[in-house]
């Protein structure tokens, strides 16, 4: 042990510094949550810049770092339709989406996901058990439980490799330092370090990129594959997967920074129009220099590394090798991955805890009045509770970062898609209409599943069509409409 601690000095240091960080950032979060507004959405105070590291800090996380780089080893150079598209949905998010949701959730003082709803379709605060909230928060919380477990899958493999401890040792590490932080300082909390994370994912994103392609051979290395017989699917559009069911994995991973919850409140928290003028160029700058470094790292570790059965383990072996690697760079790549790791735990942590007490725990069981400390102590009850329990379905995941991703990706977009994006622009539609897109849409992605079409067409492309056709048809039905001027002007 002693050993390993003089070698990895560096780590250790950065380690010890990056955790105080995290410290006094939830202590800043403790004073700024005195209240629910300021625990879940920072009291609606926060600049652009600040909102825009977070934006894509907690959206690049392991699945970007370990699961979403390594998979260009199966897929090949067509993986990298992915992160254009996610650049784009980026810039559509911020000009399209964030400006009208941030008015509408000031409006109504919205909280949460299933709030945002009720003020679009119920246009009420109230009604806190009306079907809409609960079956959105249910939502909610399945896939943010999946999201969870596909990171604390990442960040043990992780712990794993550079502690040499066993996987559940790791897995409990990097629980108790999310944990702590993430139910001390709330949304302050999160953001703050989130920024600081972004910051050290964007170095360290540059630095995989540098390394990597240095040891095999240079950037234009990849050449030397395309003579090599048993690497010709590289070159393919249809090589490592048909390229529809990777377009759909795209579009599933993509629109989540449409629809996911921890990605639209972040538009909730902003302070005014200027802050998300700013915050779109951070937001799309951070996540463009992270995911084109990352997404080709997969092509060339077939110039270093043979026999690769788990690609989520190509990152941390690579990492690990003190011949691509030096010392100083390995460690510094540590912290950086595990700052990865931890800007998506908190986010996905808190959005679930929020929903979980606001819109299921507190409407449900708690209908008498409680003082005001009382939602605050439940809601950082539930992100431990929600913590532990992710980590322990960690120990034994029911598949590989990518598939759980994307399978979260992909019930969000067929959930929440068609609300979101038609209830913004379009005057018609009604509780009833988001409430038969997400059973239908759910119901087609599972029989897709199910009947194994998926290898032939992603499964998001019949679910979201199923769920925007269902939606539209009972929109049509309801023969009320809105005025979205008055929504979002609050007049």
């Amino acid at each position: 042990m002693t050993v390993w601690l003089v070698e990895h000095w560096l780590a250790v240091a950065l380690f010890g510094l990056y955790t105080i960080a995290l410290m006094h950032n939830a202590l800043t979060g403790l004073r700024a949550s005195k209240s629910m507004r300021g625990f879940y959405v920072g009291n609606r105070n926060l600049s652009g810049p600040l909102i825009g590291l977070s934006f894509f800090a907690t959206f690049a996380s392991t699945n970007s770092y370990i699961g979403h780089a390594g998979k260009g080893y199966e897929y090949g150079l067509a993986w990298m339709v992915m992160p254009f598209m996610l650049i784009v949905f980026t810039y559509i998010s911020w000009r399209w989406i964030g400006p009208r949701t941030r008015l509408l959730a000031r409006n109504f003082d919205a909280l949460t996901l299933p709030d945002f709803l009720a003020a679009r379709f119920l246009h009420a605060k109230s009604d806190g058990r009306h079907p809409l909230r609960v079956v959105a928060a249910l939502v909610v919380m399945l896939c943010s439980l999946l999201y969870l477990v596909a990171i604390f899958k990442g960040a043990g493999h992780l712990f794993e490799r550079f502690f040499n401890v066993p996987y559940q040792v790791a897995i409990g590490l990097a629980l108790i330092v999310v944990m702590l932080y993430t139910s001390i300082g709330g949304f302050v909390s999160v953001v703050r370090t989130d920024a600081l994370q972004g910051v050290l994912m964007m170095i360290g994103a540059v630095l995989i990129f540098y390394f990597v392609t240095r040891a095999a051979g240079g950037v234009g290395a990849i050449s030397q594959l395309s003579v090599m017989p048993d690497k010709q699917f590289i070159f393919e559009l249809n090589g490592g997967i048909p390229f529809v069911v990777l377009l759909g994995i795209s579009l599933s991973g993509s629109l989540k920074l449409i629809v996911d919850p921890r990605q639209t409140s972040r538009f909730f928290a902003l302070k005014d129009e200027a802050a998300l003028r700013s915050g779109m160029w951070v937001a799309i700058v951070g996540l463009t220099i992270v995911q084109l470094c990352l997404y080709p790292i997969g092509v060339y570790a077939h110039l270093l590394i043979d026999g690769v059965t788990d690609t989520d383990l190509i990152v941390p072996s690579l990492v690990n090798n003190a011949a691509i690697f030096p010392l100083w760079a390995g460690d510094f790549l540590f912290v950086a991955i595990v700052a990865a790791a931890m800007s998506s735990m908190d986010s996905v942590l808190l959005v679930a805890a929020s929903t979980g007490y606001k819109n299921l725990v507190q409407p449900t069981f708690l209908k008498a009045r409680v003082d005001a400390s009382k939602p605050l102590r439940w809601t950082r009850l539930m992100v431990v509770a929600l913590a532990i329990l992710a980590a322990g379905l960690a120990l034994e995941p029911p598949g590989d970062i990518l598939q759980i991703t994307i399978f979260s990706g992909s019930l969000y977009a067929v959930c929440f898609l068609p609300a979101v994006v038609l209830g913004l622009y379009w005057s018609r539609g009604s509780a009833t209409a988001v409430l038969a897109s997400m059973v239908v849409g759910t119901a087609t992605l599972l029989i897709w599943l199910v009947l194994g079409y998926n290898t032939l067409m992603h499964e998001v492309f019949p679910a979201l069509a199923a769920s925007i056709v269902v939606y539209v048809i009972c929109a049509l039905g309801h023969s009320r409409r809105v005025d979205l001027n008055q929504l979002l002007t609050g007049d």
